[in-house]
């Protein structure tokens, strides 16, 4: 039995392998959300409805109010990103990489880590954005 999760090794695999996809699937599809409907509602449902979105250290309830403060301030993004990796906690991690364009027009490039913990329905519940800059979320801390 894993002691970190509690789940018997062969189902534990299983599962791994299944969250691993769909975590790599959230990245795909939030690139692809700005432009396509259907990627959006991809990307919606990959979270609960209540799931716990941290940026900059401030949490707040929902990752549909997120994508719709994002797209207010950015028109155009594409992540890269190294394998995400189950942590002892039971959650799982990655670093990333981001380069977009701002709706002013002015490009940027991004580097930090996510954290996110799934439900028993493959569900993300929690995600953490870790910027290296630690202000770069600082216009979405308001947004609900």
């Amino acid at each position: 039995m894993n002691t970190a999760t509690g789940i018997h090794n062969s189902t534990g695999a299983i599962n791994t392998a299944v969250n691993i996809t769909m975590l790599n699937n959230y990245f795909r599809l939030f690139d692809a959300s700005r432009t396509d409907k259907r990627a959006m509602q991809d990307l919606l449902s990959l979270f609960t409805l209540d799931a716990e979105i941290v940026l900059n250290g401030n949490s707040h309830t929902g990752f549909e109010g997120f994508m719709k403060a994002f797209y207010e301030y950015n028109q155009d993004i594409k992540h890269m990103w190294d394998a995400w990796v189950l942590q002892p906690d039971g959650s799982y991690q990655t670093n990333w990489a981001v380069c977009g364009q701002a709706a002013d027009g002015t490009v940027y490039a991004k580097v930090g880590k996510d954290i996110a913990r799934v439900n028993d329905e493959g569900q993300i519940m929690y995600l953490e954005n870790v910027q290296a800059d630690e202000n770069a979320f600082s216009k979405y801390s308001s947004y609900e």
